[in-house]
């Protein structure tokens, strides 16, 4: 495949981190654009996802697989009003999600297993709405909304909340009203797969406990990925 030429997606496609392994970076889903990066390392290539910018390794015979060779898509002008006629209908597909078996799976954007990240990026990009893949990227690009345990006043329906170290956001959730909201988190925190927690303070479910007590904030996302890459 030559080296910056951009390609569509025919069907879906995982996208590794690293040229070797079986770690999972994300999962492309049919229709979406990526361009060939020219790095080769054994049987993968490094490509870029044009939507959001994000990164990553194929196997080059799945690649050849499932592209074809595309025009690089024009970016889509999102303004924070269309986002809110479609947050209605995005929240209740991820809500519908939770209705289906899953666990958790890193790297997961396709769903029913998605990662946090990923249950966030795929709910807004069913609305034609592209976010950062990554919840450290998500919350950068958001605009930011005061929040504390017990007192979510100013969050609305489709805010997301941002969990994490002082250092670095790692953790993600779609909020759903009222301080409540949907996630997908792993064993080590006393869940596999999609959930409801909320903020309140007095709530003792051992994973709202844990996610509550590494709250950094929460944002609005005002509009969509422009498709430029994103930082490292």
């Amino acid at each position: 495949m030559v080296p910056s030429s951009t390609w569509r997606l025919g069907q879906a496609l995982d996208l590794y981190s690293r040229a070797r392994g079986l770690g999972l970076a994300t999962q492309a889903a049919a229709g979406r654009p990526l361009q060939v990066l020219g790095e080769r390392q054994g049987n993968r290539l490094r490509v870029r996802l044009l939507d959001d910018g994000y990164p990553g390794w194929a196997e080059a015979g799945p690649l050849a697989a499932a592209a074809e060779p595309a025009p690089r898509p024009q970016p889509r002008v999102l303004q924070r009003h269309q986002i809110e006629a479609a947050l209605p209908g995005v929240l209740a597909l991820a809500l519908g999600w939770m209705e289906r078996p899953n666990t958790y799976l890193w790297g997961g954007t396709l769903g029913p297993d998605f990662d946090c990240s990923g249950l966030v990026q795929a709910a807004f990009a069913s609305a034609g709405i592209w976010l950062p893949r990554d919840a450290y990227l998500q919350e950068r690009f958001c605009q930011p909304v005061a929040v504390h345990p017990g007192q979510t006043q100013l969050l609305a329906a489709g805010d997301l909340i941002f969990f994490g170290t002082p250092q670095r956001c790692t953790h993600v959730g779609l909020h759903l009203g009222g301080g409540r909201y949907l996630h997908s988190s792993g064993r080590e925190h006393g869940r596999n797969g999609l959930g409801i927690d909320d903020l309140h303070p007095h709530n003792p479910h051992p994973v709202a406990r844990h996610y509550r007590q590494e709250l950094r904030g929460a944002g609005r996302v005002m509009h969509g990925h422009d498709g430029s890459p994103l930082p490292a």
